[in-house]
């Protein structure tokens, strides 16, 4: 008995889950209907086939779960009608689910998916074109499903997954496609492209009145009451936006900079932020009318004036220099091309950049690289050096060279002491004006 024991606790622990219950309980009753097995039977005889029942020992081996049925909350629609009575069918499971279970949480993810299979295809503008132009702006549609923006019509979240938007390539203003018809804002781009200036008075507030109490770009009424919409001030213009036109955006302005040295961003309106951001690097203030005093004031400034005033002076070697046009060394500055236009004009990025010190490191180096490929590396350009011809010492002079003077008629190069010393008279000037003297008359002679 004790063997038969052990015989039927090792079968039970090798049972087929795959067993039907039904087979069991038959196989139970034949074992049932088999006589006693005799002392004399040998252990494997048929006879002696045991029931698998031990309570001692029950086994959960999966067989009770259905594998092989459609999981809960899983909903296979194609179209409107099929995704709306899958997401009914979805709600209901998720209420009948235990709360704050792992199975009801995964119907609610299910739930969403299908809220965003619907609106993909209730959406009406999938078919609209790709680019819209409407008050001069050129609305390109976008295709960035991950990134969220917000609208700046309804000033309303747009969710890529769910909302077709739009982008304007000038101004960067971005709507969904319901309020492309609803803008009433022109393209800044179109501004800028027109009338490049600032406002360069600090502040110019005229007052709340002066507006009729209406919103400077929408005429919403505003106020400064609790109840009302509130009235924000732009401290570029110095009007006053409704909440939906003033974003409390923060901008360098500057009149501020020019005036006052300062730096500080102040609170504007979007379309003054649009508009800043598309000035910012454009070379339209001339600070030596606005403020000359500030090159008394700033010493950056006035290292970088010298900088671009030697460049100037650089510029005819290139363009004369075949190595350094295939080279382009000219190109070290085409972020900056009116550095080598000028030097009196200045973008509000150059000011900037001028007091945190970085434009002034950057253009050094370009500075060193270029005067390097004149006097050193090139001996094209150091043919068309000078020598001095007060002293008539042997170095080769350039006038960009700090201890130079140059002649403002005939660009000649002299030592500065030697030029001061003689009276700032240059020889060269009365040898060219008799050379122009001499051929004059044959030029009238020969026609």
């Amino acid at each position: 008995m004790e063997y038969n024991d052990r015989l039927s606790r090792f079968r039970q622990s090798h049972l087929n889950p795959f067993n039907k219950p039904r087979e069991e309980e038959g196989s139970h009753d034949r074992a049932e209907d088999l006589p006693p097995p005799s002392k004399d039977s040998p252990p494997g005889s048929p006879h002696c086939e045991p029931e698998f029942n031990c309570p001692e020992r029950v086994m959960d081996l999966g067989v009770s779960e259905d594998h092989f049925s459609r999981p809960v909350g899983l909903f296979l629609a194609s179209d409107i009608q099929q995704l709306r009575q899958a997401i009914e069918e979805c709600k209901q499971v998720i209420l009948e689910l235990p709360e704050n279970s792992e199975k009801q949480k995964d119907a609610v993810i299910r739930l969403i998916h299908l809220r965003l299979k619907l609106q993909e295809l209730k959406d009406p503008h999938e078919n609209e074109p790709h680019l819209r132009i409407l008050l001069e702006h050129r609305f390109c549609k976008e295709r960035s499903k991950s990134v969220k923006q917000v609208c700046d019509k309804c000033s309303a979240f747009i969710w890529g997954l769910i909302h077709t938007w739009y982008t304007c390539t000038g101004c960067y203003y971005r709507c969904h496609s319901k309020c492309l018809n609803l803008i009433t804002k022109p393209c800044v781009r179109s501004k800028v492209s027109h009338q490049s200036e600032y406002e360069l008075s600090i502040c110019p507030e005229i007052g709340l009145d002066c507006q009729d109490y209406r919103c400077a770009e929408c005429r919403t009424p505003i106020s400064f009451q609790s109840n009302g919409n509130e009235a924000r001030h732009c401290d570029y213009t110095g009007l006053y936006y409704c909440s939906s036109c003033h974003w409390n955006d923060l901008a360098i302005s500057p009149a501020r900079v020019i005036h006052n040295w300062e730096f500080e961003p102040r609170k504007v309106s979007r379309c003054s932020m649009r508009y800043l951001t598309l000035m910012v690097n454009r070379p339209v203030l001339k600070l030596r009318e606005l403020n000359p005093q500030l090159f008394n004031y700033v010493e950056e400034l006035v290292e970088i004036r010298k900088l671009r005033q030697d460049i100037l002076l650089m510029k005819p070697y290139f363009v004369t220099c075949k190595e350094a046009m295939e080279a382009r060394l000219l190109l070290q500055l085409q972020e900056r091309q009116h550095f080598v236009e000028n030097d009196d004009m200045y973008s509000v990025q150059d000011l900037l950049e001028v007091s945190s010190g970085r434009l002034s490191c950057s253009l050094t180096e370009i500075h060193t690289m270029f005067a390097k490929h004149i006097k050193l590396d090139c001996e094209r350009c150091q043919a068309k050096g000078f020598v001095c011809e007060l002293c008539k010492e042997g170095d080769i002079l350039f006038p960009f060279d700090s201890h130079t003077s140059v002649c403002q008629d005939c660009a000649a190069v002299f030592h500065r002491d030697c030029y001061y010393d003689n009276s700032t008279s240059c020889p060269r000037c009365p040898r060219l004006s008799l050379r122009k003297q001499v051929q004059e008359p044959a030029q009238e002679t020969w026609q």
